[in-house]
This record gives C-alpha cells, structure tokens and sequence, in this order.
C-alpha cells in the first residue's frame, strides 16, 4: 500500500522559522500545541488517555519532530488515533506521509480537499506579487503540487463531527481553500482555526520572525478568495470562541481575542484583504 503515497515533485525542506520553533505550549489540559519553524500543529486528547489526534502534519522534514513531541506527551510508542487536517497546503501536511506510514492510520479532510490530497489537483500557484513583504515574495519556492495519500484519506463526516474528537465540531471555513475547516468545541470555546485567521502578519518575514502577536486575515499569498475568507471570519466571530490557536502565530484568548476578532471583520478589507495581488478582486464589496 504504502507505495501508493508520495508527496508533489516539488517537495523540498523550507528554511524558514521563528524564534517560536520547537516549543510546545499546553493550551489547554488535554490541547497542546507545538510550533514546527513557522506552522502548528496540534495534539488534541487527554494525556492520561491513548485517545487522541493530531491536528495538521507540519513542515517538510518534521516527521521525527512530531513523533517525539507525540510521544514526550503521550508515552513510548504512543500514537494517535488520526490525523485531522484543516487544509491541505505544504505548511499543514508536510510531514503526513511519513507519519501515515510510521502509525498506520486514517487521515481526515473536508471533501472539497480531497483532490489536493489525493493527487487530483495542486492548489493555484501563491502569489508572489501580493502585497505583503518579504515571506510572500519567497512563495514561489513552496511546493504546490498536490500530495497523494491514495486510501489513507477519508472525508470528514458530513454531520459536522470528528473521528476521535468527540466534543469537537468542524466548521467549513473557506476562502484560504476550498474545503478549509476550522475545529470547535462549545463547552469551553475552544478554536483551532487553521489558516482562516492567525495571530501574526504571515507575509512579513520580521514579524513571522520574532511572532509579534497581533490577528490578521488568512495568509496572503496562498489565499485564492478572498469573499468566502470575510464569510469564514464573521462564522468564527459569531461563535464567541474564548481561545484561539492558529496554523501560524501564538494561541490567543480572552479580551485580546474577542477585541481583535471584532475588529478583524468590521475592518476585514483593510487588515485582510491586500491592496494588490492576483487573487485580489477590486469589487469585493
């Protein structure tokens, strides 16, 4: 079977990080998330239990990363029991193959997703040419040719829920992709939220750096509709989520992130939306 599973002919390491990479941050009792260079990724289940998923698979090259951040928390030879992807982009599945062949279980995705991931479709080329600094003029050396998991990928259920994240719900959430989904559990407001929105200016190298804290719209360079993105921010907003942890930057809760959702979509075309770029439509509004 594993033959079947090979990531996209342009699938290479990224030099990139911040001075966030390798430490991993106990959000909540049982949601710790960890920083692979510029990306998080998620361990969501009760240490005490073997019942737990990874959300998001990382940086190229993470694999072995990943395993002993899974195994610090969750014991020797520890696994999870799936891993539960919000997209699809390099950044968010860069270590899957691997770690589908070293534990041996099922990937989920939203189906819009699906042909990203099963070699069917590579998402639109990032747009250098956006406004935005220095890590949006990099973007033409990230891999964009889809990967391919063959049958270790499965569809989200339709009714909302997540194999192995009872409390948990998905929430399509596109605009940065087509079949972008962000996790959330009611009981205590807890969002994981991909790419949708995240707490550091992405595009900027000094900021992606140094993670200088501030919420900002989905990562410009690879985001490809900006319309459905302004949707998917003003559904995470109407959720009232009290702690946010985002594919890039630190988690965030509180008053800082109630204050600086609201903002994010009363002022969502000047702080998102990039005065220039390829994928930028003039008449949004």
């Amino acid at each position: 079977m594993d033959q079947e599973m090979n990531y996209g002919s342009d699938y290479h390491h990224i030099p990139a990080t911040s001075i966030g990479s390798g430490i991993s941050t106990q959000v909540l009792p049982d949601v710790l998330c960890h920083t692979i260079q510029i990306v998080n990724i998620m361990l969501v289940g009760n240490p005490e239990s073997n019942d737990f998923v990874l959300v998001d698979a990382g940086m190229p090259d993470s694999a072995s990363e990943i395993i002993s951040v899974t195994e610090e928390r969750f014991g020797p030879d520890s696994r999870p029991k799936a891993i539960i992807l919000t997209h699809g982009h390099f950044d968010h599945v860069g270590a899957v193959v691997e770690l589908v062949k070293h534990w041996d279980i099922p990937v989920y995705a939203h189906e819009q997703e699906l042909p990203f991931l099963t070699g069917k479709k590579a998402y639109p080329e990032p747009d250098a040419t956006v406004e935005g600094g220095m890590i949006a003029k990099m973007s033409p050396m990230f891999p964009n040719e889809p990967i391919d998991l063959g049958d270790h990928i499965e569809m989200l259920p339709v009714d909302g829920t997540i194999p192995h994240m009872d409390s948990f719900k998905w929430i399509h959430t596109p605009g940065h992709t087509p079949g972008h989904v962000s996790l959330f559990r009611e009981e205590d407001g807890a969002l994981l939220v991909g790419d949708a929105f995240v707490t550091v200016k992405q595009e900027n190298l000094y900021k992606v750096l140094t993670q200088q804290q501030e919420i900002s719209g989905p990562p410009r360079y690879l985001t490809t509709d900006w319309k459905a993105a302004k949707r998917s921010v003003e559904k995470l907003d109407q959720l009232n989520p009290n702690i946010a942890v985002t594919g890039h930057g630190l988690p965030m809760t509180g008053e800082v992130l109630t204050n600086g959702l609201a903002k994010l979509v009363k002022e969502f075309d000047q702080i998102a939306v990039p005065d220039y770029g390829k994928y930028v439509n003039k008449h949004m509004h």
